[in-house]
């Protein structure tokens, strides 16, 4: 013990106070790094695997399922993630979706939907991007239009019209001004 005594004193031989433990700086006042820490925490809402929701559920939080949804979710500017024991019955509307567990429903994400290893998705995917882990299931369509174009519907009850062909050797019709004849 006496050793231990003598390694804490200084070379000049003055007795030092009691040693103080260490505390690191981002345990002491909060900075910069913690608050970022923190608020990165607030944003991300978890809902456990005992839990059922019915209904509609709309945020502004990230948010991750691990229990059960039957409805419609909208998280129109943050993540969506399944967790491995979600479990979803829905129209699923968010940034971007990462699916671990099962869904079933349509999925529209604007940037990204993920599905990983044991994820699985039973309806229509549409998403500028779309990433299908192996060992993933995906039963649906995937429609992966571009930011900013919006897709061409065509009008409820109407069949899409094909584009009437020219003639072999005929050139397309030219537009006239307004007023003016074409082909008199």
């Amino acid at each position: 013990m006496w050793k231990r005594d003598e390694a804490v004193r200084p070379a000049s031989g003055q007795p030092t106070a009691a040693p103080q433990p260490h505390v690191p700086a981002s345990a002491g006042a909060p900075g910069p790094r913690s608050e970022s820490t923190r608020s990165m925490e607030k944003d991300i809402v978890n809902i456990g695997k005992s839990v059922v929701i019915k209904g509609e559920l709309n945020g502004s939080e990230d948010l991750t399922i691990e229990g059960h949804v039957e409805g419609t979710i909208q998280l129109r500017d943050h993540v969506l993630t399944i967790g491995p024991n979600g479990r979803i019955k829905a129209q699923v509307f968010a940034k971007s979706v990462i699916v671990l567990g099962e869904v079933t429903g349509n999925v529209t994400a604007s940037d990204k939907v993920d599905i990983r290893d044991n994820g699985s998705v039973d309806g229509d995917i549409v998403s500028p991007r779309v990433a299908i882990a192996e060992g993933a299931h995906f039963r649906g369509a995937v429609d992966m239009q571009r930011k900013g174009v919006a897709p061409a519907q065509p009008k409820p009850g109407t069949a899409p019209q094909p584009a009437a062909a020219a003639p072999q050797g005929a050139a397309p019709a030219a537009a006239a001004p307004a007023g003016q004849r074409v082909g008199a």
